[in-house]
């Protein structure tokens, strides 16, 4: 795991989304609004989609599989704050 990496047990929202836009921003820099389209604004490839996914997974203690990995679940900062908080809850 990352050393920066922070560990929630359970994240507010507020806090899922600075994580991740902190970590797009590290790893693409540059600055993106959590409301944006990341695969149609060419921030996101596949590649780096597993990349988030793996972030995620270490940092927030959840577990992303079979149908939570579609597309729409990455598409935003948003959706991908909202995929945690689902995944927190249901653990």
């Amino acid at each position: 795991m990352d050393s920066k990496a922070v560990q929630h047990d359970l994240a507010d929202s507020g806090q899922v989304e600075k994580d991740v836009l902190a970590f797009l921003k590290a790893q693409t820099k540059r600055s993106w609004d959590p409301q944006v389209d990341l695969f149609a604004s060419g921030g996101l490839s596949s590649l780096f989609a597993m990349q988030i996914v793996v972030h995620l997974e270490q940092t927030y203690r959840i577990s992303i599989r079979g149908a939570d990995l579609r597309l729409d679940n990455f598409r935003t900062v948003a959706s991908m704050v909202a995929l945690v908080q689902r995944l927190q809850g249901a653990q």
